[in-house]
């Protein structure tokens, strides 16, 4: 007996879905592996010294350079050898 036309067009529909979602779930996958791979750190100096009574608050990095923001200024140092470049004050008044 001959399959219905409806019943083979829902079989093939089916199937072509199954294939849409598991090609979907492999790529979500490789994208997720993708993105979260480690990101590469940048060159860093053996150590950087801080000056005397000075407490690092936060530290964020340039491209040769990082910068350590400690109380009401930023202090700039070199990010190959570690020497201190600049010192910017900021201003910390309420407004």
């Amino acid at each position: 007996m001959p399959e219905p036309a409806n019943l083979k067009f829902l079989r093939r529909l089916v199937t072509v879905l199954t294939v849409v979602m598991i090609a979907g779930v492999v790529t979500v996958i490789g994208l997720l592996v993708i993105r979260l791979q480690a990101p590469s750190l940048p060159d860093l100096p053996e150590s950087i010294t801080l000056p005397a009574g000075v407490v690092a608050e936060a530290v964020t990095f340039g491209g040769d350079w990082i910068a350590v923001v400690a109380g009401d200024e930023i202090l700039i140092y070199g990010a190959g050898d570690g020497a201190l470049r600049q010192r910017i004050a900021v201003g910390g008044g309420a407004e």
